[in-house]
């Protein structure tokens, strides 16, 4: 049972903000069995690489890379790869031409290229192809990092926590770290450069890293294919292959209003055959390999299962929508917001079928042997992290025992996937608490801020999201606590929530600021009155889980020192969106009980959409843009258009280059197989892979197509022309 401290203040208000993001739900899964399919489990064994590829350019595995593919990886290898690189909003990306021209994923840009439309123009349905250079459409507020020095600034921050007290810790950091920030900035700053630095911890907090990045802020869009092109396959392909999407688009970097010419760049490839090597270069996002066994078997039990039943039921809601009507789910984006929550739903389905895999976790478990037994053999080791396992697993046993209040309360911030005018209740909470409190002017600001920022929604998908916020009290609670009491009414969740928006101002933001300003909003609104209710336990609850995580975080930290003690860096640290280098081979693998090519044609594209597209009535993620509905004449339906490798990927490595021993662009990466979403614990070649755009397929939609010959004497032979016409003459 949870046990609560008194909270005052601040810290009361403005902990419902802050809480967990998603619900949880306990799931006592039956005990594994020793023996699986004839496979002793006691006697399976870690892999090398099971911890991963994602290699840092700060330990880059040189060694590794010359004796593996058979060539010199020198530090120059490196500062190329690395100075051709991008980490863009939520993706990777490349320049692929002296002249400032980068090649990164279709649905990395697909949210900017619809607000980039003028008068009578949509960009998105109809694609875009800068005829001349002054086309290229500027991007509003948009950039583009290249990372041109990294740091272990590791010693410095442990000289200063080390020397702290535990309760000054975390200051102690903080402090050191600005100071580097500000020292590196200063350093690396010139002639107006926009320089950011970034202190990431790797390993958990075991090391620290410095990232010195460039920001380009005048990056202008230059090529974006029709959106049934680069989203072909839609959801139901998401994490699928084979594949057939040509998920590619062209930016280019501006230096005071000039196409930028950077020093290093990736060459334009001619392809690549299965066996090929292949190198991955980007910002994989968060993972979680460097978890403890017992930590792993919270998510497999808890926490993932959880995101599943949410993701799925708010998943429903906008699939009735869309099915009621279907002209106003197309005028509201619902299909590309269903997107959103399928893609997350479809990956914790994937974490979830990993984490239940005994063999997956017995490989684990073995890992975490190895390093238990390394680190009892050290005594110094041993004195300073021999209970650290431990330590993690009671404190597991701890947030299960409030698994129930997670579920109940989490994620009700959220006006993505969670109920609009629960979020706005939340935020009117905190403001009316303010005022109570006679708050100064700086933060009344800062929290109207936060409560203007959330919109109205269609009323029938508010409806449904919010009879599942209800529905889920319920389910986690129970139907006597006084929450749900409070909620329900004694009706069921969907009746109760028409009642309450019918009777809410809440449901209106220009209804609630109004309430506010004339200091009408009170318990007499039966949001507020829900609220009421909830929010002592609320924010109890998230002071008491912070505070587990607080100290969960500090021994993984501890837990990353000792595996960096024992390992070094012959283990790469968890993904962090941070600049990575992952390697492998162009191999397809067994699937169904046949074989997934290498990759695959346009040949496939046309039998996909035959098969599911017009004409046929299945569904519109197979449909073509007019222009391609009867293949294109000069198309070579034989040309690669998606293949397949075992480099390490995940999610933010998603526009990431592909790229040769010889640094030539062969590809874009933009997803994984269903295979590959165990990735998230544990790297597994035999099926898992990384699916890619080749360039084959990109050059021939240019020039067969989209007619932009400037592009391609660009990309191929790096020379620049004003316009289209220029381009034509010269090829002459």
């Amino acid at each position: 049972m949870l046990r609560f401290s008194g909270l005052r203040g601040r810290a009361v208000r403005l902990a419902l903000f802050f809480a967990a993001s998603l619900p949880l739900i306990i799931v006592a899964p039956e005990p594994a069995s020793a023996q699986l399919g004839g496979v002793d489990l006691d006697t399976i064994q870690a892999g090398r690489f099971d911890y991963g590829k994602m290699w840092t350019f700060e330990y880059a595995p040189a060694d590794y890379f010359s004796e593996t593919y058979g060539f010199d990886a020198n530090p120059e290898w490196f500062e190329r790869a690395r100075l051709s690189v991008l980490r863009i909003p939520g993706c990777s990306a490349s320049f692929v031409s002296p002249h400032g021209l980068v090649a990164t994923n279709h649905h990395c840009v697909r949210g900017r290229v619809a607000g980039l439309s003028g008068d009578g123009e949509d960009l998105l349905s109809d694609g875009f192809v800068a005829r001349t250079l002054a086309d290229e459409r500027r991007i509003p507020g948009y950039y583009a990092d290249q990372l041109i020095q990294v740091q272990d600034i590791s010693d410095q921050v442990f000289a200063a926590t080390d020397a702290a007290t535990e309760e000054d810790r975390d200051d102690a950091r903080s402090q050191v770290v600005t100071e580097i920030q500000a020292q590196l900035k200063a350093e690396y700053a010139s002639g107006g450069d926009s320089i950011w630095v970034q202190v990431i911890g790797l390993y958990n907090g075991g090391r620290y890293s410095a990232y010195v990045f460039r920001r380009f802020t005048d990056v202008r869009l230059v090529v974006a294919a029709e959106v049934e092109l680069g989203f072909f396959g839609g959801d139901p392909d998401n994490f699928t292959y084979p594949r057939y999407d040509l998920d590619f688009s062209f930016l280019r970097v501006y230096e005071d209003d000039q196409p930028y010419q950077p020093t290093h760049y990736f060459g334009w490839g001619a392809g690549v055959e299965p066996g090929d090597a292949v190198f991955i270069i980007g910002n994989p996002g968060q993972t979680n390999r460097l978890k403890t066994i017992a930590q792993l078997e919270y998510q497999r039990d808890v926490s993932v299962p959880a995101n599943v039943h949410f993701l799925g039921t708010r998943l429903g809601v906008l699939a009735d929508y869309r099915k009621a009507d279907p002209a106003g789910a197309r005028e509201l984006g619902i299909r590309n917001w269903m997107f959103g929550l399928s893609n997350s739903l479809k990956a914790n389905t994937g974490r979830l079928e990993a984490l239940n895999q005994p063999v997956i976790m017995a490989r684990k478990a073995a890992a975490e042997r190895k390093l238990q037994e390394a680190i009892a053999a050290d005594p110094a080791l041993s004195a300073a992290y021999g209970d650290v396992f431990d330590r993690l697993a009671a404190i597991q046993v701890q947030k299960r025992e409030y698994a129930a209040y997670t579920g109940a309360f989490a994620g009700m911030g959220s006006t993505f996937a969670g109920s609009i005018t629960m979020a706005r209740a939340m935020r009117a909470q905190t403001v009316l608490n303010a005022i109570a409190d006679g708050e100064p002017e700086e933060e009344m600001e800062q929290l109207m801020t936060e409560l203007r920022r959330v919109r109205d929604r269609a009323p029938e998908v508010e409806v449904g999201f919010l009879a599942h916020r209800l529905a889920d009290f319920e389910r986690y609670l129970g139907a006597d606590h006084p929450v749900t009491q409070a909620a329900l009414g004694g009706m069921e969740p969907e009746a109760a929530a028409r009642a309450m928006l019918e009777n809410s101002v809440l449901d209106s933001g220009e209804e609630t600021l109004a309430a506010i300003e004339a200091g009408t909003l009170g318990v007499d609104d039966p949001m507020i009155a829900l609220m009421a209710e909830m929010f002592p336990l609320t924010s109890e609850f998230r002071w008491t889980s912070g505070a587990l995580q607080g100290e969960e975080n500090d021994l993984q930290a501890a837990l990353g020192r000792a595996r960096f003690e024992v390992y070094g860096s012959e283990i790469p640290p968890d993904g962090s969106f941070s600049p990575r280098i992952a390697d492998g081979i162009v191999k397809g693998y067994p699937y169904n009980g046949t074989l997934a090519p290498a990759y695959t044609t346009f040949y496939g594209l046309y039998d996909r959409y035959f098969g599911h597209g017009e004409g046929v009535g299945i569904g519109e993620e197979w449909s073509l843009p007019e222009r391609w509905k009867t293949p294109p004449e000069g198309l070579d339906l034989s040309t690669p258009l998606n293949f397949v490798s075992t480099t390490d990927s995940y999610g933010g490595n998603s526009g990431s280059p592909a790229v040769t021993p010889d640094l030539e662009l062969v590809g874009l990466n933009f997803d994984r197989n269903i295979n590959g979403l165990s990735r998230d614990f544990i790297y597994l070649p035999e099926q898992g892979r990384n699916v890619m755009v080749d360039v084959r397929a990109i050059r021939a939609a240019l020039e067969v197509v989209y007619d932009a010959n400037r592009i391609v004497a660009e990309m191929v032979w790096g020379t620049l022309y004003e316009t289209e016409e220029e381009a034509d003459a010269a090829a002459m």
